[in-house]
Parts: structure tokens; sequence; C-alpha cells
């Protein structure tokens, strides 16, 4: 469990609201929200405070998160790095992984990261290519020695930072189990291939994704449009409680349902918001669904 998973079920088994723990650590409302999604970290005295508030010592509050730190450590890694020395576009080609990290970091240098906790030969069998060509970056994971497709779906987790002060566009091509999408702010992020999870935290990017399996979308925190291209395919997307969007509902045979708790309710969307939710294609359903305080 992460800090911001912890912080937020020790609130809700206290059963106060943001606003009343915001106002018990005096801190602000947006502030407890940025902790709980993960988008901020409390200072150590906000950290006391809030462990005193929840009668928990601070080595309670933080010892989940220690172990989460101490299980995403793998027994294998190979990195590439990259300078960048200007604003590119990224086409990103990776056939099969079990898992794509996009991620935006400081810096000059595009860093791309093979992890895995399987796969001894990760360094000889799998490489990435980088090439730079004008105003775009290519990027292409290559197998080698009889290296296979199944066993990178299985086995192995891509982790590429991107200089933010370098990203344009960013397009990506890859069937993996899940693709994690935080602190990138672009104009675009385009999406093909198969994938069945989704996270989006922190970014602000217009988000397109290409895709006919049934997905689950997480978002975290986003700002700009989410964009869902599906045919014949069932998909939700999950949505924290202060998350305002307005519903675009396009393609042929598409419809857009809407949950709390777990139930269907009437459309919760809002015409005058910036963020947008958008589902395009053919004979195609997606279930939004809000997150409560």
């Amino acid at each position: 469990m992460t800090l911001e998973e912890q912080i937020r079920n020790c609130r809700k088994q206290a059963g106060i609201s943001q606003e009343k723990m915001a106002e018990l650590i005096g801190v602000s409302r947006q502030a407890v929200t940025k902790w709980e999604n993960g988008t901020g970290t409390p200072d150590i005295e906000n950290l006391v405070a809030i462990a005193e508030l929840f009668q928990i010592s601070l080595d309670e509050l933080l010892l989940n998160e220690k172990k989460e730190k101490k299980q995403s450590e793998y027994l294998y890694e190979s990195t590439t790095e990259y300078d960048v020395d200007g604003i590119k576009s990224y086409d990103i080609k990776l056939g099969s992984v079990h898992t794509l990290i996009l991620s935006s970091s400081e810096g000059e240098k595009i860093k791309i990261s093979l992890l895995s906790n399987i796969i001894k030969g990760l360094q000889r069998d799998y490489k990435i290519k980088i090439d730079d060509i004008k105003n775009r970056i290519d990027v292409d994971l290559q197998r080698l020695n009889g290296a296979t497709e199944a066993d990178a779906k299985e086995s192995i987790v891509i982790r590429i930072d991107i200089p933010q002060k370098y990203i344009g566009k960013v397009e990506i091509a890859v069937n993996a189990k899940k693709l994690e999408m935080i602190d990138v702010e672009c104009e675009s992020i385009e999406f093909d291939g198969k994938v069945t999870e989704v996270s989006l935290k922190g970014c602000k990017s217009v988000v397109e994704i290409n895709c006919n399996l049934d997905m689950l979308v997480e978002v975290v925190s986003h700002e700009g449009a989410i964009e869902i291209n599906q045919i014949s395919a069932i998909s939700k997307i999950k949505i924290p409680f202060d998350f305002n969007f307005r519903a675009k509902q396009k393609g042929i045979g598409t419809r857009i349902y809407y949950e709390k708790q777990g139930g269907r309710v009437e459309d919760f969307s809002s015409e005058d918001a910036d963020n947008y939710i958008e589902l395009n294609g053919m004979k195609s359903e997606l279930f939004i669904t809000r997150e409560e305080a």
C-alpha cells in the first residue's frame, strides 16, 4: 500500500471528509486531495500531524510505503539513455511486454529501463534501439537470441522517462497488460495496440486510446481529454470525485453509462468542463464510474 492509499484509507476509516481532515490538520482541502491522489506529498510536519490525527505512529504511516518501494525492485535491469537536444515527437514501438510506464523527468536524457524478476539474460536478449531523425525520436525494442514475444509479455516491465521540456507528441504501439502514464505534459499521447488496464496520474494532455479489448481506465488525476476508440468492446473508466468533464459520444452504436457506488445513475457530466471523455468507434459501451469523497 502506497502512502497516498494509506492516508486515504485512514481518513475513510475515521469517517471524515477531506474538508474536515484539512481543517483538523490546518491545510487546504486541495492539499489533502493531492496527498490522496499522489500528485503531492506531505512534508514532515504534516506527516506528524496526520499520524497524530489518526492515532498511529509515524512508522506505521510510512511502513507500507517503504515495503512498496522494496517490492518494486527488480532482480534484472537493462537501461539505455540518450541525450535529447530539443522538442521532439516520440514514436515508441515495443511489441509485447507486461507493463509499460511512461513518465516525464527533469534533465535532457530519455531513459529507458527494461525490468524483470525472471529473465536473467535481459541485457543479452533484449535491446533498445533509438533513432534520432530530425524532430522525431524512434524507440524500438529488439529481441535477440531466440527471445520471444510470449516471454516479454509475461515478464518484462519497461519504464520510459522523457525529459519534460522536450516532449512534443507521443505515439505508442505496444501489446501489454498494463499501461501507466505519470506526470506527462504534452500536446498529445496516442496509444495503438492491446491493453486491459490503463492508469493516468498527473498528466496534462490529449490522451487517445485505440484498443478493441475490454479495458479498465483508472484516472487518478488528469487535465485534458481522454478519447477512447473501440470496436465491439465494453470498458470502464474510474474517475475521482472531483474530476469534472464533458462527455462526447460518437461513432456507430456507441453508448456511455454512468455509475456511482456500483449502481447506474443519471448523467453527471458537465457541459462547461474543460476536460472531456469521448467514446468513438462501433458497437461499444463505456461505463464512467465516479468515486465518492
